[in-house]
């Protein structure tokens, strides 16, 4: 974590009585045994319990946000369909006495020929023509206006977890961006949707950067990584989830109203959360950057702002090659995961599968293998670097997308259900290089301006990969040009966009193999410039405390 500010402002901070101090002491002189007596004594303590209770609120709060982040993903079509946007095509009209199959309406590329198709020569009116839920238009909504407010808004948002209340802002944020998506299930045109959405990304800006802050503040070194990794499991089970409740409540059609009430539904629970926050959670006491416990912290005005400035120095005279590498292949493989989250809907939805169909298959699969993709990655690459070094993350990054591939391909090859059977070792595969990356830039930075470095990789991948799925509409379109139909047309775009960059996100995990070593040593020999004049004011510091050569060993 970040060295954080001690500054404390009237409007906001509780008093110093009510703050809780962190659940297990940082320090680094602890031997196991103190540890293990420490870890079994966590659990029977009241302040400890209450500590878990704060934890499962933040789980709840990300999971929350993941589910309504993707709601608009999952009830797009219905939505167009009233609103009147996007790409429009030809599809099954399941108003009629007999509808058609979805792939054989998906078939038909015009208006004309759809409207008056007669299938098996007996049926006439079992395709229309009408919105797909695809589209620039939805592009715009699920990209630029979520991605740019919601990592833009990360830099004044990180600021302010450092001085002030930081369960108030969560609270507030959670609850604002829950009315957004409450609203949303009010809207009656575009552009009312569209500013639902940039606030729903505006809210979304403060959830981790606020819950993240506090968490490291509840849980000290020992359990802190445990309590991070329970937090992110609100990834992929707000996503499945988005599933579940977008198909299931939406076929349900309560009052005839059916995508709107997926909007309800999912924006009211986070309301309730957002003042159970607010009312329940103690702001505790701010914590500072784990240093071994003879190092001085300066905390004078003037020595932290020409800290700052010496850290964004660094960071410009630090983007080494292997580093700018490492920013463009997450970029790619992060833009593969967009495009494939944001069109899964619509590509299943025409091979001709029901809502019933998608909610039961994707309600379970990504919070099954997404889970242990991470888990397992972090695993295999910690293992791998007690052999071969950092370079053995890389190998992990880029095996993990090849093999990983083919698995995606063969959910666009396959026909269901066997393509929802190779979407499960999909993820569990492809999902291992989101921690692996995030470890190789850590092992790639010195140790103090690690936060800036981790808050401008996120910022870097989710702009290009957020944005990647603008690139659909018009590729998608010269397929249909070339005489493709309409899911051939998304299924080919896909290969390009899905194991496509898997591949290519690979190759360039593998480019910056070459340059690796170079850089490690690079940033070895500027950490070891400073170990004289630390030594000077600190002479107890270890002397290899934060250089590149101990960074591949920090979290083991």
């Amino acid at each position: 974590m970040a060295l954080r500010s001690n500054r404390r402002t009237p409007r906001f901070e509780e008093s110093e009585e009510s703050a809780t101090e962190p659940l297990i002491s940082p320090s680094s002189d602890m031997d196991t045994s103190e540890k293990s007596a420490k870890f079994f004594s966590f659990f029977s303590s009241k302040q400890n319990i209450y500590s878990i209770y704060v934890l499962l609120l933040f789980l709840i709060t990300y999971l929350l946000n993941q589910l309504d982040r993707y709601m608009l993903a999952i009830v797009t079509k219905p939505l167009a369909q009233e609103l009147h946007y996007g790409d429009q095509g030809c599809m099954t009209n399941t108003s009629a006495a007999f509808p058609s199959p979805q792939v054989v309406c998906q078939k038909l590329t015009n208006q004309s020929s759809c409207t008056q198709f007669i299938y098996n020569e007996t049926i006439f009116g079992g395709c229309k023509w009408d919105y797909t839920g695809q589209g620039f238009d939805y592009q715009i909504l699920a990209g630029p206006i979520f991605i740019l407010i919601y990592t833009f808004a990360a830099i004044p948002v990180g600021i302010a977890a450092d001085l002030y209340n930081r369960k108030v802002l969560l609270g507030i944020s959670l609850i604002f961006w829950s009315v957004c998506t409450l609203l949303s299930g009010f809207v009656t045109s575009y552009w009312q949707l569209a500013l639902l959405r940039f606030g729903l990304g505006l809210g979304e800006a403060g959830c981790t950067p606020f819950a993240t802050s506090l968490i490291a503040d509840y849980f000290g070194q020992e359990l802190r990584g445990l309590a991070m990794g329970v937090y992110n499991w609100g990834i992929y089970t707000g996503y499945s989830l988005s599933y579940a409740l977008g198909n299931f409540i939406t076929d349900a059609n309560i009052n005839n109203q059916g995508w709107r009430w997926s909007f309800i539904i999912a924006g009211i629970p986070g309301i309730v959360i957002g003042f159970i926050i607010l009312l329940t959670v103690k702001e505790p006491k701010r914590g500072q950057k784990t240093l071994p416990s003879t190092t001085k912290v300066e905390s004078s005005t003037g020595n932290a702002t020409s800290s700052t400035k010496e850290k964004f120095k660094q960071m410009f005279k630090l983007m080494r090659p292997s580093l700018l590498l490492l920013c463009i292949a997450s970029s790619i493989r992060n833009a593969a995961g967009y495009v494939w989250a944001y069109n899964t809907q619509v590509y299943f939805d025409g091979l001709g599968q029901t809502a019933t169909q998608i909610g039961t298959w994707m309600s379970w699969i990504p919070v099954v293998g997404g889970s242990i993709g991470v888990v397992f990655g972090g695993f295999i690459s910690d293992r791998v670097v007690k052999r071969t070094g950092p370079h053995g993350r890389i190998w992990v990054l880029a095996l993990s997308q090849i093999v990983s591939s083919p698995f995606a391909a063969g959910v666009l090859f396959l026909d269901p259900p066997y393509c929802y059977f190779s979407l499960l070792p999909n993820y569990i595969i492809g999902e291992m290089w989101v921690g692996v990356a995030l470890a190789v830039l850590v092992e790639l930075v010195p140790a103090d301006v690690r936060t800036t470095a981790v808050a401008a990789y996120f910022f870097i991948i989710s702009n290009i990969g957020g944005n990647m799925p603008l690139l659909v509409p018009p590729v998608k379109r010269a397929f249909i040009n070339a005489g493709y139909g309409e899911v051939d047309s998304l299924r080919n775009t896909l290969y390009l966009f899905f194991p496509g960059e898997y591949i290519l996100g690979a190759l360039l995990f593998l480019v910056s193999l070459v340059v690796l070593h170079r850089d490690i040593e690079y940033i070895k020999q500027q950490q070891d410039e400073k170990v004289p004049a630390n030594k000077e004011t600190h002479p107890e510091m270890p002397p290899n405390y934060g250089s590149a050569s101990t960074l591949a060993t920090d979290d083991q």
